[in-house]
């Protein structure tokens, strides 16, 4: 390779180590993982609480507790996002 090609691959490895740190590591080790935007484990039991409290403040009639059930899942959808979790924005943008 030419050094052009070394200084492109070293610059997207800076990026990715920036981007995505245990992506990298595991890439690394060879035993690479699913990238960040793969990785949602979080957000379905949280979306199932924020559901279980609109469905709870619904059948007893607490409107509190409806409110806050809303405003959780309101939260949690955001976290399906494509952008999700994302410290940075991508170079170039």
């Amino acid at each position: 390779m030419s050094e052009s090609d070394d200084e492109k691959i070293a610059a997207l490895e800076v990026v990715l180590w920036h981007d995505d740190p245990r992506f990298a590591r595991a890439l690394g080790k060879g035993r690479p993982r699913p990238p960040r935007e793969y990785r949602r484990r979080r957000a379905r039991p949280a979306l199932a609480v924020a559901l279980g409290a609109v469905v709870t403040g619904a059948v007893l009639p607490h409107g509190v507790m409806m409110a806050t059930g809303l405003v959780m899942t309101a939260m949690v959808i955001s976290l399906f996002g494509p952008g999700a979790g994302r410290r940075t924005p991508p170079p170039g943008s």
